[in-house]
């Protein structure tokens, strides 16, 4: 039995065409299929939609007034339709993505690059927090997928660890002939140290390795950002606790060095985030299966 849908589609079709004969071939069905459609749908509005003529037929009033309705609704729907199938196929929409400065410049533009350059009709819109931030975002929908440095411990979240990152301590050319030997940490706090503020997730797993081995951290400088720990650290404000990964041009010039522990910090990793109980649009997955795999 035909839907009320199929019957306004057919009756679309016969107003368009002002002919039976011509609906039925637009859409693949009989004229008698066509004819016994638009009667069971005059039947059920109990009014006449056609009036045959010798030329074809035309709406009668109320079909008149009904076709504006129904011609305005079947095009809104495969609109929406075709829409989807631009999504499906990856040649419209937008992927929003909670990121840290951070991770963004060192870690995740390459990963945008490749993306735009293979799907170039997908958007990207993109807004900055700390990871803490981003996980309340993206249970409010604001964002589609957070990319966050772990660990993050929360049941509501799918996480997906991409990159393991190392925490070191790095200092400039004044402490450098300190540290020729590994050193405890111990030893290592009694120098200024330039960390970044507690509300990080990076903070809070050095605060917890420190706490591990019976020390509190006391930073002279709590910053914002990481790549002001580098610039401190470079100009001898103290020994900066960094990202290695994020610090490789630093280390490679010279212009600071990395400090060798006696204590082995364990790595962790960077990360994909998104809701459990909320599915991901098709161009969000095959961004997510891209950061997933190497470049």
């Amino acid at each position: 039995m035909l839907s009320k849908l199929d019957l306004y589609r057919i009756f679309d079709a016969v107003a368009q065409n002002s002919s039976f004969s011509q609906a039925a071939k637009q859409l693949y069905l009989t004229q008698p299929a066509v004819s016994q459609s638009i009667m069971q749908l005059e039947n059920e509005l109990a009014v006449r939609l056609f009036k045959r003529t010798s030329k074809g037929v035309t709406l009668t009033q109320e079909g008149t007034l009904l076709y504006d309705y129904v011609h305005s609704a079947i095009h809104l729907i495969e609109s929406g339709e075709n829409k989807v199938q631009e999504l499906k196929t990856l040649t419209a929409g937008t992927i929003t993505i909670g990121v840290g400065d951070t991770i963004s410049r060192y870690y995740l533009l390459p990963y945008l690059e490749n993306f735009h350059r293979r799907y170039p009709d997908i958007k990207f819109k993109l807004i900055n927090g700390t990871t803490s931030e981003l996980c309340t975002i993206l249970k409010t929908g604001q964002i589609d997928i957070a990319i966050c440095n772990f660990p993050i411990e929360d049941d509501k979240l799918e996480l997906i660890p991409c990159q393991e990152i190392q925490d070191t301590f790095v200092c400039g050319e004044q402490y450098k002939k300190d540290f020729t030997n590994p050193i405890s940490l111990t030893e290592l706090v009694k120098y200024p140290l330039i960390c970044l503020d507690n509300a990080s997730i990076s903070r809070q797993f050095i605060d917890e390795f420190m706490e591990s081995h019976g020390i509190q951290l006391v930073p002279e400088f709590e910053l914002g950002a990481h790549d002001l720990l580098l610039d401190f650290a470079k100009i001898n404000l103290g020994i900066a606790c960094v990202t290695r990964e994020f610090a490789a041009d630093y280390l490679k010039d010279g212009s600071l060095t990395e400090i060798q522990l006696t204590e082995q910090i364990p790595k962790r990793s960077i990360g994909i985030c998104y809701l459990k109980s909320v599915p991901l649009n098709t161009a969000s997955l095959k961004f997510i299966a891209g950061m997933a795999s190497p470049l």
